[in-house]
């Protein structure tokens, strides 16, 4: 029989689960990520086995003609169905770096049309096909009942003086906003020096940390520049997203 929750205040639960981080090279993206709890890398380095958290290397598996023989996207999708279904005790992916795995999937596309170019799919069919999967491959890692960490690299921007302008992901900006439009808080990591910081870029709300109800993300969010906001904040306060 369904059973109605008692009719008595409780206390709001409200713990971000899905984050994008950009940065430059060494400026602490990936360290930012692996101190969240218990997290799987799927990885594009090409160094899965060095890492210091179990990790899975993605590729586009080819035979001895070039042919794609199981590409990323295929990979993706037996990863995030074991994730969904099988019995594990991980409760972070991350995305390390969402730039490599984008293009990779933009090669196998191209593949499976058999052009060198989606444009050469007539009709606009080869970035329809690749839109959609990345759609779909965002959509299932929000679906997944587990912290998602999308890293990205960050590319500036220049006056005519030859000032840095602007910092931005290096993704095309309607990727950026597909993974924002997806996720709870921009990171953007930042060394100068030897000094490392990490800041907020946007984030979708204000988070308040008496309403993070784990313990281990309260800390890392702690460690960031403007994630938290205090209990007795305003409401109306104006976020970035």
């Amino acid at each position: 029989m369904f059973q109605l929750p008692k009719n008595e205040p409780q206390v709001p639960k409200d713990t971000p689960r899905n984050y994008f981080i950009y940065g430059e090279t060494m400026s602490g993206k990936s360290y930012l990520a692996n101190e969240f709890p218990s997290p799987i890398v799927l990885n594009t380095d090409g160094n899965a086995e060095a890492n210091s958290v179990p990790s899975i290397q993605l590729k586009n598996d080819k035979d001895r003609t070039g042919e794609i023989t199981k590409s990323v996207i295929d990979q993706l999708s037996e990863i995030l169905l074991a994730l969904q279904t099988q019995s594990h005790t991980y409760k972070t992916v991350i995305i390390d770096v969402i730039d490599d795995v984008l293009e990779l999937m933009r090669i196998a596309v191209a593949n499976q049309l058999g052009v060198k170019s989606l444009s050469e799919a007539g009709y606009g069919k080869g970035y329809d096909y690749y839109n959609q999967a990345i759609t779909e491959l965002v959509m299932d890692l929000k679906a997944l009942p587990m912290n998602v960490i999308y890293i990205s690299r960050q590319i500036n921007e220049y006056d005519d003086e030859g000032k840095v302008t602007k910092e931005i992901p290096s993704l095309k900006p309607k990727f950026v906003n597909l993974i924002n439009g997806n996720s709870d808080l921009m990171i953007q990591t930042l060394k100068v020096g030897n000094n490392y910081s990490r800041k907020i870029d946007r984030r979708r709300k204000a988070y308040k940390a008496d309403q993070v109800d784990d313990n281990k993300i309260l800390s890392i969010l702690k460690t960031i520049r403007g994630a938290l906001d205090s209990a007795t904040a305003k409401t109306t306060q104006q976020d970035k997203f």
